[in-house]
């Protein structure tokens, strides 16, 4: 007990600078976060390159080019086979997961998802599925981040800034584009561009910038030409364009979905075998279309690719096949550069098409397909600042800012108009979570749950069965309650639509077998508003809090009606601060104020009590200062001669109190 004690004192000097919950300990813990993003990037890209050799290896052999039709449904079927026995999350594309787990879990992400989500990618992709390692390489940031903020016991609101920072790390370690990744995690992750998560997002991204690009070098950039608009009047082929980006964004979005959520009879290991052959079969007919497709863009790009429009559709088009289905597959990674992949080549195709009937001025093909790029991924991500901004700085092209941003703005505005919910936010919809933009602050954000006071929960053992359950809840008037062991550590939650879900009450199952495991939970310095942010995104009534320290130690039970309680609370306090100033103003008022009065020898007060002094109306005694103490001015202190009395009032009570105590 005494070195617990011990650690818990102030560090001197400049340890205490570096406490991890200070600004500056939380900076040095961003710079740890944005090193190991870079190195995951670096590693990831290496572990992807080996599955691809080994993969090709297999092309050798007498099977022409059959080969992948073998290591497409293998690579996706290992994938599936490591995240659905260990960590299901790892699966997919990786953003939505983070969103996840800052809104329902406060930014806890299980240790074991960085690596696991690293062998999965490094598997689907270089085993010839569709899709990008942005995504997975965010996901492995941000579990770093939240690595390093639970070992280190940071709050949670500290937690999900080293969270988005690994996020934004991982972006700007794969594109070695900083201010993208910073933005990216502001925008996309966080949804929130005010400056209190800057810096933290800011010191990752450079960091994870700076450590992959000494790793990897130059190769996670495109190297294209300069391009330039000649002609102000391509503004309305850019214009057109965005219309055409806006569609394909929907597209993406929509097979996105439609291959997570449908075909229910290929369960299990058929999921990913027989998706795995739907992308080896696009593959045989459009090779280009495998892998992260980063190589042929560039040659796009640069103007090295001379196809007819029609073939640079179609390569479009395959691209959200193949990609919808190893996602679909259950296969892992993202689906930032196949975003950028169906942008370049509808860019490219528009070009091809518009030149036929376009005679006022060359386009160039190249140019298109930069637009189209970011077009189609504000489209797809809703973050039009991180799609401008990564085009600018994977590129180096400053030459077409404004079709960059006239198709950037039209493809968001239109996709948020037809299609509300972006490929990150739709995957939450189906976990049943409901994403808003970021909440302003309100009279609840000053008041924490801690400041409740909540009783002693009411709480289930895993061995009572579902009447015993059933009964205590009618007992008690309520609808769930937490699951503790005899330690007091929550187990889970159970409610009365559990119990229905397993068949009404009986005596045959018990509260263990039936409960929700690992629920989400709120701790008790969390802001009430917050916690009711969280109830809304999960549509549920109660929340269990733990400790900060301990997720599993419960404190107690938030409800929706004690959100009442936390709002006469917070009312209280806004009303207590709006009179702030008036008091203020009356303690400057020019009549009235604190004065002092010494009692005589004579005074006829002295030697009585102060309550039985007939003090004038407007008086009020505040202390008495005797000899070299000063004491609170209670009813029964005797008053002696001498006492110097310090009185509050206004001039008329002053002068009434000078006429009454004259000897």
């Amino acid at each position: 007990m005494v070195a617990r004690a011990a650690t818990r004192t102030d560090p001197p000097g400049l340890l205490r600078w570096f406490r991890p919950s200070s600004d500056a300990g939380l900076m040095v813990l961003a710079l740890m976060v944005g090193v190991g993003a870079g190195a995951g990037a670096a590693i990831l890209i290496w572990a992807i390159e080996l599955v691809g050799a080994a993969a090709r290896w297999v092309g050798r052999l007498p099977i022409e080019d059959a080969w992948m039709l073998v290591t497409v449904p293998a690579g996706m079927f290992v994938a599936w086979a490591l995240t659905s026995r260990f960590a299901p999350e790892v699966a997919g594309h990786g953003v939505p997961q983070i969103i996840a787990a800052l809104t329902v879990r406060g930014g806890r992400i299980r240790t074991r998802v960085a690596p696991l989500k690293t062998v999965a990618t490094a598997l689907t992709i270089g085993a010839g599925g569709s899709a990008g390692r942005e995504g997975s390489i965010a996901q492995i940031g941000a579990g770093i981040g939240s690595m390093l903020a639970q070992v280190t016991k940071l709050s949670e609101p500290e937690m999900r800034a080293l969270v988005a920072a690994g996020a934004g790390a991982g972006i700007a370690a794969t594109f070695n584009a900083p201010i993208a990744g910073m933005f990216f995690a502001m925008e996309v992750i966080l949804r929130d561009l005010s400056i209190r998560y800057l810096h933290t997002v800011v010191v990752a991204a450079v960091a994870g910038a700076v450590v992959s690009h000494t790793l990897i070098g130059d190769e996670l950039t495109f190297q294209v030409e300069a391009y330039a608009l000649d002609d102000p009047w391509q503004l309305v082929l850019y214009a057109i364009l965005g219309l055409v980006a806006t569609g394909l964004a929907i597209a993406f979005i929509e097979a996105l979905e439609g291959t997570a959520v449908r075909f229910p009879q290929l369960a299990g290991w058929k999921r990913p075998v027989v998706f795995g052959l739907v992308v080896a079969g696009v593959g045989l007919a459009l090779p280009k279309v495998l892998g992260t497709g980063q190589s042929f863009i560039e040659e796009v790009l640069q103007g090295d690719v001379a196809l007819a429009w029609w073939l640079f559709g179609l390569l479009a088009l395959a691209k959200i096949v193949a990609t919808s289905a190893t996602l679909g597959g259950k296969g892992a990674g993202g689906i930032f550069m196949p975003s950028l992949f169906i942008g370049a080549m509808a860019g490219a195709s528009f070009a091809e098409l518009s030149s036929v009937v376009w005679t006022q001025s060359p386009l160039q093909a190249g140019a298109f397909a930069l637009v189209g790029m970011a077009a189609v991924f504000s489209g797809v991500a809703r973050a039009p600042l991180t799609s401008i901004l990564i085009v600018f700085e994977v590129t180096g092209d400053y030459g077409l800012v404004m079709p960059l941003m006239l198709t950037v703005a039209i493809s968001t505005f239109l996709a948020n108009k037809l299609h509300p919910e972006s490929a990150y936010t739709a995957p939450l919809l189906r976990m049943g979570i409901h994403t808003g933009p970021a909440a302003h602050v309100d009279l609840l954000d000053t008041v924490r749950v801690r400041d409740l006071g909540l009783s002693t929960p009411v709480t289930i053992p895993p061995e009572a069965t579902l009447g015993e359950v059933s009964g205590i809840l009618q007992r008690r008037r309520l609808h769930g309650a937490p699951v503790v062991d005899d330690k007091g550590r929550l187990l889970g939650i159970i409610a009365e639509s559990d119990i229905l879900r397993a068949g009404g009450p009986s005596d045959q199952v018990r509260a263990r077998d039936a409960m929700t495991p690992n629920p989400a939970t709120v701790t008790e310095d969390m802001p009430i508003s917050e916690v009711l942010e969280r109830m809304a995104v999960l549509g549920v009534g109660r929340l269990p809090v733990v400790a900060a320290d301990d997720p599993e130690r419960l404190l107690g039970v938030f409800r929706r009606e004690d959100a009442i309680n936390a709002y006469h609370l917070a009312l209280g306090a806004a009303a207590r601060q709006d009179r702030m100033p008036e008091r203020a103003r009356a303690r400057r008022s020019d009549t009235t104020g604190f004065f002092e009065f010494e009692i005589g020898a004579d005074s006829p007060i002295a030697g009585r009590r102060i309550k039985e002094v007939p003090w004038p109306e407007g008086c009020l005694v505040v202390s008495i200062h005797r000899g070299n103490r000063v004491l609170v001015a209670s009813g029964d202190e005797v008053l002696r001669a001498g006492d110097a009395l310090t009185i509050f009032g206004d001039d008329v009570a002053r002068r009434r109190l000078a006429e009454r105590l004259r000897p």
